[in-house]
């Protein structure tokens, strides 16, 4: 039976809550691991484009003085992240990156002996990088970005100055110069780290955003479309902008929660006062009062107090908490009544919201089954659409008889058009939402992959102990045998016996009864039989079956009684004198109050629930029966669960839920396994590809009808994108398409898929 469990999670700092002792077997590693393609994307639009996954860890915690700081101008994007972190891979001695792209600055943990190799490394890879002495403060990082808006905004007024002047200016040559200039102007405030950006790539060879527009906005210029020229880059950069504001709303959905967490803390002083000090500061052990309506700084274990708290930032529990004595409290949670004074048990850095959001970014970095198929499709589609527009270019004036100009026009709009941006960003920008809108539900996914993944499940194996039934045992029944003697005395013995015994079956039943602890003389405990004691002048037994058959004390009605509660799961222990059972005491693992939905929401999904527990059949059936699950598989070993869960994936993709040592090799084996996040051991949480931070099993079908949102979304978003590209396409070649046109169709799209992406933040 279990007792206590230690919470680890899986790229989490350890969260010590409850340690288990019941389950045993052999930790498998994962079979279906994370997959790491570093693969560039065809565009980049600034922080909204993908990046390619690399080996180099992200940091997870502040960077401390040791690490090196660097600020790089041109890092805006995570296509040039990916550059950085593959120019850094081969490097000894780094340990791990830190991207801050909004700041565009970069933390390096690495000793100051490799800090002249990896400056060089990154300016070979064809950035500047500048040291800095402290990371980007955040008001600095929003007024350059204000700054950045303004600029913009300027650069759009001067493009309609210059289309007011071609438009409204005589048609003379000096006219047409300062329109020019005006032109050229509203481009360079707009556009000249596009040109930067995308000279560089065309001279690696690549073709993304960048080198379209530059070679589009070059062409048009030169042809005399100045006026449009200037206005298609003005939009265009101001379009990426909101772009990139928007897919970064849904990058910081997750990080966002840290605020929740205040800076300062009250703590205890050695001569007893208390006082105010910053919260990494604040040592471990150190002791911390918080009173009603304040937020927790720091997680600790309460040592006086008792208070609701609302737990839902980091288990996504709806409902307040009771806290008492002993209990665990988390940094960014609410204490909603009652003063509370609680022990520190870890530094503010390593907290478990934290370590949530640390692992909800590296879950991020993973490429989702749909982004790596996009990616492919948008390396081949970029080359083909501009082969495509050099054919219209050069083909329609020498077939078709066009002029040349037109010709060269319309080629110049599809390259505008041709962007698969809007491709590419719609997948990784509704996976993090998917991923963010996860977390916030207390639903902690590893990966994209494992976000896909759920929706295809149709066989859910299911580990009965700790998962579907509370893990520890409770006193369900008991009943006084003996009608000569006193209720209250007979229960008062037992209860006497048990307190004195550290067998988790003894102590469900001292803790299920009431009343005052007697005297026991000459205790002692007979293993596998029970516990034996004298109180008063009366020798009393508390255990088994079998003990009391072999003291001759089992009768055929006592038998009829043990098999009745036997019948429902449950552990039948006797209370005798020399004589004769004085009690019956029937302890039971309690179903979970939410298991039983949870089972009709998975069936209601088309998931068919079974059971897979090493508990003897009879329990098993009996737990089933309460749940309405039909498929019980009792007394599996390790191994058994494991051959279990290979044979249900014959059916069909196949998850696995388990909280134990012994459920390790069936989540690593399962298509997506679930661990419980906080009764779950430390094997179970690194084997699984899903943690359910408050063991409540209704999260796996929020999950999988997570997962089947979020499916939708991103083949709505392709559709979009192809569709609407396909549409500008037909115009651009036939038709009357303009360059404005064009880079309504480019980013109109972008913009569509993110906005249609980001709604996954509003479930």
């Amino acid at each position: 039976m279990p007792a206590t469990r230690t919470f680890a999670m899986s790229n989490l700092t350890g969260m010590h809550d409850h340690a288990e002792t019941h389950d045993h077997g052999h930790h498998h590693g994962h079979t279906h691991g994370h997959e790491h393609e570093p693969v560039a994307p065809a565009c980049c639009h600034g922080s909204s484009c993908t990046s390619a996954a690399a080996p180099l860890p992200t940091l997870s915690a502040e960077a401390d003085g040791n690490a090196l700081l660097l600020r790089i101008p041109a890092m805006d994007c995570p296509t040039e992240e990916g550059q950085i972190r593959r120019a850094l891979e081969g490097i000894s001695g780094v340990n791990g990156l830190r991207f801050d792209l909004p700041a565009r600055a970069l933390h390096v943990d690495a000793p100051p002996a490799v800090w002249p190799t990896v400056t060089q490394a990154i300016t070979r890879a064809g950035f500047q990088a500048q040291a800095l002495s402290a990371p980007p403060a955040t008001e600095d990082v929003r007024r350059q970005q204000r700054l950045e808006l303004a600029r913009l905004l300027a650069a759009l007024g001067v493009a309609v100055a210059a289309e007011l002047t071609h438009y409204l200016a005589p048609d003379s040559l000096p006219w047409q110069a300062i329109g020019m200039a005006i032109a050229a102007l509203a481009i360079a405030l707009s556009g000249l780290s596009v040109f930067r950006k995308g000279v560089a790539s065309l001279l690696r060879g690549q073709l993304n955003i960048n080198a379209l527009m530059s070679v589009a906005v070059t062409g048009a210029f030169l042809i005399g479309q100045w006026p449009e020229a200037a206005m298609v880059m003005a939009l265009y950069s101001l379009a990426e902008l909101i772009e990139a504001r928007s897919v970064e709303r849904a990058r910081r959905a997750i990080t966002g929660l840290l605020a929740l967490a205040p800076e300062t803390a009250e703590v205890r002083q050695s001569d007893g006062r208390w006082e105010r000090q910053p919260a990494k500061t604040v040592p471990v052990g150190a002791l911390v009062r918080v009173k009603p309506g304040e937020r927790f700084a720091l997680d600790g274990r309460v040592t006086e107090g008792r208070g609701a708290v609302d737990q839902s930032p980091v288990t996504g529990e709806s409902l307040p908490v009771d806290k008492t004595p002993g209990d665990e409290v988390y940094a960014g949670t609410i204490n909603q009544s009652g003063a509370l004074s609680f022990e520190v048990t870890r530094p503010a850095g390593d907290t478990v919201l934290a370590g949530i959001i640390h692992a909800v970014e590296a879950a991020q970095g993973q490429r989702a089954p749909t982004q790596r198929f996009v990616d492919r499709f948008a390396a081949v589609y970029t080359p083909v659409v501009f082969l495509l527009a050099l054919a219209v270019a050069v083909g329609t004036p020498l077939l078709l008889g066009w002029p040349w100009l037109t010709g060269l026009y319309k080629a110049l709009v599809l390259l505008v058009i041709a962007c698969p941006c809007a491709l590419v960003i719609s997948t990784p920008v509704t996976i993090v939402s998917g991923l963010a809108a996860a977390a916030r539900r207390g639903i902690l996914i590893k990966g994209g992959v494992h976000l896909e993944q759920a929706r295809r499940l149709r066989v859910l194996a299911l580990d009965k102990t700790g998962t579907l039934t509370e893990g520890r045992p409770t006193l369900a029944h008991h009943e006084v045998l003996a009608s000569d003697l006193a209720p209250d005395t007979v229960l008062g013995q037992a209860r006497s016996l048990a307190s004195r015994s550290d067998h988790p079956v003894s102590q469900a039943i001292a803790q299920g009864l009431s009343g005052e602890a007697l005297a026991v003389d000459d205790f002692n405990a007979e293993p596998g039989r029970g516990v034996q004691g004298r109180i008063g002048n009366a020798l009393l037994r508390l255990g088994n079956h079998r003990w009391m058959h072999e003291h001759g004390l089992y009768t055929p009605a006592l038998e009829a009684l043990m098999q009745a509660h036997e019948a429902q799961g449950r552990t039948v222990s006797l209370l005798a004198d020399g004589e004769r059972v004085l009690a019956l005491f029937a302890v039971a693992d309690r179903v979970k109050p939410s298991s039983a939905e949870a089972v009709s929401d998975l069936r209601a999904l088309g998931v068919q629930p079974v059971m897979l527990t090493g508990d003897n059949a009879a329990t098993a059936h009996a737990i089933a029966q309460q749940l309405g699950i039909d498929d019980v598989r009792a007394q599996l070993l390790p191994q058994d669960k494991l051959a279990a869960v290979s044979e249900l994936a014959q059916r069909g993709p196949v998850g696995m839920v388990g909280d134990g040592v012994n459920d390790s090799p069936s989540l690593a084996t399962a298509t997506v396994g679930f661990s419980m996040g906080a009764a779950g051991t430390d094997t179970a949480k690194e084997a699984a590809d899903v943690l359910i931070m408050n063991d409540d099993l209704r999260k796996v079908a929020d999950t999988i009808r997570l997962s089947r949102r979020t499916h939708a979304l991103l083949w709505q978003n392709i559709a979009l994108a192809l569709g609407i590209k396909a549409v500008f396409f037909v115009l651009a070649v036939f038709g009357n398409a303009t360059m404005w046109m064009a880079v309504f169709a480019d980013m109109g799209a972008s913009l569509l898929v993110v906005f249609n992406g980001l709604r996954l933040l509003r479930l």
